[in-house]
């Protein structure tokens, strides 16, 4: 599922219209982001929760050349299911 048809599935099932759709769904994507950048977690109480976790700087090789390369440390977005969304698959 692409971005376009979560707008058409969120319109038909709250029963508004996409562009209200669209907006409300970059409204929540836009709220993930700005609490993911100041450093907090966002927790979907049966979905699960996105938080930021930091990943150390380290050694890699060029897979061209096999030279060593120095990878810089960053903070990367995760996502940890919760368990309603797990029992939900199985």
């Amino acid at each position: 599922m692409n971005k376009t048809e979560l707008i058409d599935h969120i319109a038909q099932q709250a029963d508004i219209s996409k562009a209200a759709a669209g907006r409300a769904l970059d409204a929540v994507i836009g709220g993930v982001k700005g609490t993911l950048k100041k450093g907090g977690s966002v927790t979907l109480v049966g979905f699960g929760t996105f938080a930021v976790s930091k990943r150390t700087a380290r050694t890699g090789r060029n897979p061209r050349t096999g030279d060593a390369i120095k990878i810089k440390a960053a903070k990367v977005p995760k996502f940890r299911p919760g368990k309603a969304l797990k029992d939900a698959l199985n």
